[in-house]
């Protein structure tokens, strides 16, 4: 990422279905429609909707809101959907992704005990996106931390900088997870990042996507940043609601974290004064 100019027109403001948890893919598209964000992402996990292209293309045409971005189905509560095996989970992720006419793919590092996986892993991600033209983005991630110990749960490396990846997500929240800073996270992915998951954080040992400004990253100057820059992905807000205690407390936040988004994430204005 450059400081050429402003961002493009194509980036979008996108909700992830993963912000909706523990409600349904469909209640994500519906909310996102009606609150105004410009997609969805969808994770694929366990709802047997967030798996079936067929009912993810009749939502997004029902609702009128594209599908942008898949995340492929990486968590450990998703390690069979699909298949067992990790290489199938993306060729079907890449499948869904043209099908549904989404540009990227999100993908995580293997966990390290995926050891056939990982070492071929950096190799294969290239092979994958030499056969099409969606981009597998491979996200930052983070050490897992319990009190004073620390366990490096994912290989290559959970810091997707010191790999030779095409195309990098940069997660916030999984960067104060890890203890990085971000804007020195987005200068060392530079060109290469192309996909953006917002979300807050206290600095916890948890991964806590938190709703943008009620944390303690600079969420309102990283959005700046990405609009003054040539950055042209997508933001998408990946944010926790699972402790919402009704439909509306969950929309309210959703509907703040887009507000935040669009008030920050804005073209900045020529320098020198407002419009002629």
């Amino acid at each position: 990422m450059s400081a050429a100019g402003p961002r493009g027109g194509t980036s979008k403001i996108v909700l992830s279905t993963a912000s909706v948890y523990p409600a349904s893919t469909a209640t994500a598209f519906e909310i996102a429609a009606r609150l105004g964000y410009d997609g969805v992402e969808v994770m694929v996990w366990t709802d047997p909707i967030s798996q079936d292209v067929d009912a993810l293309r009749r939502l997004s045409d029902f609702h009128r809101m594209p599908i942008l971005a898949v995340h492929a189905p990486c968590l450990l509560i998703a390690q069979r959907v699909w298949s067992a095996d990790p290489w199938v989970k993306l060729q079907r992720a890449r499948a869904a992704a043209e099908t549904l006419g989404a540009s990227t793919v999100v993908v995580h590092p293997p966990f390290r005990w995926q050891r056939g996986y990982a070492r071929d892993f950096v190799a294969g991600i290239w092979r994958m996106a030499d056969e099409t033209d969606v981009r597998f983005a491979v996200e930052n991630m983070y050490p897992w931390r319990y009190r004073d110990r620390e366990m490096q749960a994912y290989a290559p490396d959970w810091d997707v900088t010191n790999d030779d990846y095409r195309h990098l997500t940069v997660d916030f929240s999984h960067a104060a997870t890890s203890r990085t800073e971000p804007f020195a996270l987005m200068a060392r992915m530079a060109e290469r990042m192309v996909h953006v998951h917002l979300g807050d954080s206290t600095g916890s040992a948890k991964d806590e996507h938190l709703v943008p400004g009620r944390g303690n990253l600079p969420c309102a100057e990283l959005l700046a940043a990405l609009a003054a820059s040539d950055y042209d992905g997508h933001v998408v807000v990946e944010v926790t609601t699972r402790r919402a205690m009704s439909r509306a407390e969950r929309e309210a936040d959703l509907a703040e974290a887009l507000a935040f988004t669009r008030l920050h994430y804005a073209t900045p204005a020529p320098v020198g004064g407002g419009p002629a």
